[in-house]
């Protein structure tokens, strides 16, 4: 009878302590979300629908879209929604595509908040006092010189005392290599436990951050990495030993929270990457809250963006006290070696004239049409194939492995003619293109004229200091009024073309 009792009072204390242990989580949870809110940080922007690696599940596999006939053209806009760009997608794209660093022409602009910290910037990766075995890995992996960004950043991140910070970089420019060779110069290989965690948005962009750094740490053999992606999988009660971790939010928090599979307390740096895509994706800024809340107040924060809005900077403020903040200064919109014309059409197949009529008449190395939608791209592409053309055709419904087949062929002069979708407005370099097509101008969901996707799009030609030519096909008062638009906001002469006149196209040409 007694022994009853004892085991119904047992069960009773349990069950309170269960209890109580739901209590704390639900405060938390309601804490963390009060703070996510209050940080305005928006939730249309993406999903764990629309980002599996919110939500665990893997992805399926986009169906692949059907090329519309070349017979007839589809309706205008309205028929199908203009395509965006995935940013998640988008930056491992372009993290792929760099076969090098890219030299950025931007200005960097340095701010401190604590006056006291040093700064002051390298101009070889001998004077950073780096292991003789980082040093190795880092010209094994091609770099001679540091970078501007790593230049900058690099002094600060592996100074003592650590020092936080927040960077802004391009893709392409280094930003990658200059956190990685910090968390691998702050690990201690004596010591059997994480020391080093690095959260990206998705798997496919956390595999590539690990890959650069298996790769620079190639000659330090004691210094241990691990996964923390779908598909990774612990023994229950197991410890991690790798002193370095590169993950996911929802399973990094599973490991370091849930499991308690390490110590959050004993980790000396933190790396928040790819921040812009991070906070895009629902899900992942609680996260991302979560674990930095069991962080030591002495851990090291490092965090990358390539662009810095409102909410990018609310959520770094939180999650990085007092930093060095190296950001970009605001984009030269130079467009001076760019020829910018339009060409007034009634409809689609004055369009496609026109594109013909200018083919029929300048030499072009290659050249790169944007459309709004897929199914524009489609039946453009049908078009000019039955023209003889030899055209590939770039969107969102491809794979990144897809989209790098397409691109490598490109750029290898494979086919002439790129057709594609915003999905390759930004940041990817061929250095053959000149000239660069608007078959629809760009414009955002309200249909009011996108400045600076129209900035990146036409900066696809006239790279590397050569002049460039874009064109944009005018067909309604609404695509007058976005071209007005553009030539305002940039103070450059769109000048009208002539497409029916031989000689008109001739002289943009020569």
């Amino acid at each position: 009878m007694a022994d009853t009792a004892t085991e119904s009072t047992n069960a009773s204390a349990a069950t309170a302590a269960v209890a109580a242990t739901n209590w704390v989580q639900k405060t938390e949870d309601q804490e963390i979300s009060n703070l996510v809110d209050s940080l305005a940080i928006g939730k249309d922007k993406g999903s764990a629908e629309s980002n599996p690696e919110a939500s665990g599940e893997a992805a399926e596999p986009a169906a692949p879209a059907v090329n519309g006939s070349a017979g007839s053209p589809p309706s205008v806009a309205g028929s199908e929604e203009i395509e965006t760009v995935n940013p998640a997608d988008a930056s491992l794209l372009m993290k792929i595509i760099r076969k090098g660093l890219v030299e950025s022409k931007l200005d960097l602009e340095v701010q401190r908040k604590d006056p006291s910290s040093p700064l002051h910037s390298v101009k070889s990766f001998e004077a950073l006092h780096l292991k003789p075995e980082l040093l190795q890995g880092v010209y094994a992996m091609g770099f001679n010189a540091p970078s501007k960004i790593q230049e900058t950043a690099l002094p600060t991140l592996l100074a003592d005392p650590p020092q936080n910070m927040i960077a802004q970089s391009q893709s392409g420019t280094g930003k990658t290599a200059a956190f990685v060779l910090a968390m691998l110069s702050r690990v201690d290989p004596r010591k059997p436990y994480p020391q080093v965690i690095c959260l990206s948005p998705t798997y496919e962009l956390a595999i590539q951050t690990g890959e650069v750094a298996a790769k620079m740490a190639k000659f330090c053999k004691e210094i241990k990495l691990r996964f923390a992606v779908r598909g990774e999988e612990l023994p229950k009660g197991k410890k991690i030993t790798d002193h370095i971790i590169i993950g996911t939010p929802g399973k990094l928090m599973d490991w370091g929270i849930k499991f308690r599979a390490f110590d959050l307390r004993k980790i000396s740096v933190f790396v928040l990457d790819e921040a812009d895509v991070m906070i895009a994706t629902q899900g992942h800024q609680d996260q991302c809250i979560r674990i930095h809340k069991q962080l030591s107040s002495s851990c090291q924060m490092m965090f990358f963006s390539a662009t810095y809005e409102k909410e990018v900077m609310e959520f770094a403020e939180y999650i990085v006290p007092n930093p060095i903040i190296i950001r970009l200064a605001r984009e030269q919109e130079s467009l001076d070696n760019i020829k910018q014309y339009y060409v007034k059409c009634k409809n689609q197949d004055e369009k496609y004239q026109a594109i013909s009529n200018i083919y029929g008449v300048i030499t072009v190395g290659q050249a790169i049409i944007f459309c709004h939608t897929r199914k524009t791209a489609g039946w453009l592409s049908g078009k000019m194939t039955q023209d003889g053309h030899s055209v590939a055709v770039l969107s969102g419904e491809l794979t990144v492995e897809q989209r790098l087949a397409v691109l490598d062929r490109f750029r290898a002069g494979l086919e002439k003619v790129l057709i594609t979708t915003n999905v390759l407005s930004r940041g990817i370099d061929v250095e053959q293109v000149t000239i660069v097509v608007n078959f629809d101008l760009p414009m955002d969901q309200s249909g009011r004229a996108d400045c600076e996707t129209y900035l990146h799009r036409i900066g696809r030609t006239g790279r590397f200091g050569k002049n460039g030519i874009a064109i944009n096909l005018v067909d309604s008062d609404h695509s007058m009024e976005i071209c007005r638009t553009i030539e305002a906001h940039f103070q450059k002469k769109i000048q009208l073309l002539d497409a029916e006149n031989s000689d008109e196209i001739e002289k943009i040409g020569s």
